[in-house]
């Protein structure tokens, strides 16, 4: 039977972004941005949870955005229950951990959410949320599954096994972002989904899981909330023991390896905003291009163009991204958006 207590939605914004870089830096990344709406992704993220069957969320955070975090839930009435500040990335499967004990580690379902992805159809979202409750209710750890558009590389799949519950299926294996024959011959399957990295399932039986098949996670994960600093609604648990947690996803660390794992698949107008192409794909006026920010364009067409601050004039050009913030200009063809940590290696280097 669904759980009768409220979902705690969990917010992983541990990322930096790059590759919407020079946007999105490790000081202001991807996920405090504006890029799809007048709210930024954040907002937009945990304004998807919210309402009697929500409690206040939990997000773990890089400390160096905390208070970007609290000004911009608060701007959108979303305030953290608490805002865990890791001292150091381990990837999402510890991230998770800390969020799950901070929950009380008992039958509390959370609802674990990258800060940075778009959904344009949160009433399917959330029907996909109730179809998932009375598998969670009984311990099954559930991903979402996204209706796949198209034979993508850079997502890895989930292969969707035998119904067993009205709209939630076993889920048949994982699969790695595949080569493009591969990812063809999935999608023309019919039984994969993209794994968008959304999650659902109780505190209890993902960290019972931890035990099972990540022991020295959990056990660096709860001696470092042992040793936590609280700080308000901040906790900065301890770094000594949180650095000797081993650094691996859910994927691996969890769902790979569990058995009662479920998928309910959803089309809910997804995207992980990947790349400035991604964003491209969002949205384009009648000559194909998309503008935000000081831009002046003629007779140009098929492109992206966004500023935060200088203007940006355009004649006579086609299939481009340019993006301009702060002193830093970017310029590369439509369909390249993906090579921007190439550029970024270069200046590093330079």
């Amino acid at each position: 039977m669904p759980l009768s207590r409220p979902i705690v939605p969990v917010i992983l914004s541990g990322g930096s972004g790059t590759r919407l870089w020079p946007m999105s830096r490790p000081e202001r990344p991807k996920q405090m941005l504006a890029l799809t709406a007048e709210e930024t992704m954040l907002q937009l993220t945990a304004t998807r949870a919210v309402g009697e069957h929500f409690a206040a969320p939990i997000v773990v955070a890089n400390a160096a955005h905390a208070d970007m975090i609290d000004t911009q839930l608060g701007a959108v009435e979303a305030s953290a229950a608490a805002i865990i500040l890791e001292p150091a990335g381990r990837n999402t499967a510890p991230a998770i951990a800390l969020a799950a004990i901070a929950a009380g580690g008992g039958a509390k379902a959370l609802l674990v959410m990258p800060s940075d992805h778009v959904i344009g159809d949160v009433a399917a979202f959330h029907a996909a949320i109730h179809a998932a409750l009375p598998l969670v209710a009984d311990g099954w750890l559930v991903t979402f599954g996204i209706a796949p558009d198209g034979p993508e590389t850079g997502y890895g799949y989930i292969q969707v096994g035998e119904e067993i519950a009205p709209g939630v299926n076993r889920v048949a294996r994982f699969v790695e972002k595949p080569p493009l024959d591969k990812a063809k011959a999935m999608l023309a399957s019919g039984d994969h989904a993209w794994n968008g990295g959304i999650f659902l399932f109780r505190a209890d039986a993902y960290l019972d899981a931890l035990a099972a098949f990540a022991p020295d996670m959990l056990a660096a994960c709860r001696k470092a909330m042992d040793g936590a600093r609280y700080d308000g609604r901040r906790v900065f648990p301890d770094a000594d023991a949180f650095a000797a947690s081993p650094s691996d996803s859910i994927d691996y660390a969890v769902m790979e390896k569990a058995d009662r794992v479920a998928v309910v698949p959803v089309s809910m107008g997804w995207s992980d905003l990947g790349s400035w192409d991604a964003l491209y794909t969002l949205g384009a006026d009648a000559d194909g291009n998309a503008h935000k920010g000081d831009v002046v364009a003629i007779d140009t067409v098929n492109c992206l163009v966004r500023s935060d601050g200088v203007r940006i004039a355009m004649l006579g050009v086609e299939d481009l991204i340019v993006v301009a913030s702060g002193n830093d200009v970017l310029i590369l063809p439509r369909g390249r958006s993906q090579e921007v940590k190439r550029l970024l290696a270069a200046m590093q280097d330079g």
